[in-house]
């Protein structure tokens, strides 16, 4: 992601650089494709998503129907209260949601999502927050985050619900990733 801002967490770097390619690993190759096409999808997401690289935020993890992803507290993302505005919380959370429900290769929107903040965040905390596919029926998908500090305390809860729209996030197969 040279020159875009993005930062993807060095283990995570280094696992799309090493994917095994062997059947001893015990991943199927139906398995390793979709997570190849789920790691394929993360990257041209990145590529285009300036408003969470401006944030801060890091990829940690992604598998399909899966995101992990990470910001620190800044001192312009502080509200009147000296705690982290909901809204950066938010897009944190938002920003997981998004890249787990386009992991399928399948662009994907939100169609509602709804978040309960139940501790303060603080300056200089890192936010981790944890996506995680419910359920895919049609073109509907139920995403549930949790957005934990860095002491792994739950800060919020999310849950998103993605509609899937023609197209795909990119064009990579899963053979050619």
């Amino acid at each position: 992601m040279a020159g875009s801002g993005y930062q993807v967490h060095a283990a995570f770097g280094a696992k799309l650089a090493g994917l095994g390619e062997t059947a001893s690993d015990g991943i199927d190759s139906m398995e390793r494709d979709a997570q190849r096409l789920a790691e394929a999808a993360a990257q041209a997401l990145m590529a285009r998503d300036n408003a969470s690289a401006a944030l801060g935020i890091k990829l940690i993890e992604v598998h399909p129907g899966y995101a992990r992803m990470q910001m620190t507290v800044r001192s312009d993302m502080v509200n009147i209260h000296g705690t982290a505005h909901g809204g950066m919380v938010f897009a944190l959370a938002d920003t997981a949601f998004g890249y787990a429900c386009n992991t399928h290769n399948k662009i994907a929107v939100a169609s509602n999502c709804s978040i309960d903040f139940l501790r303060p965040t603080l300056l200089g905390e890192t936010l981790t927050a944890t996506a995680v596919e419910q359920a895919v029926i049609g073109r509907n998908g139920v995403y549930d985050v949790r957005v934990e500090n860095n002491k792994g305390e739950l800060v919020a809860l999310f849950r998103g619900k993605s509609a899937q729209i023609k197209g795909t996030v990119t064009e990579a197969a899963t053979g050619g990733v």
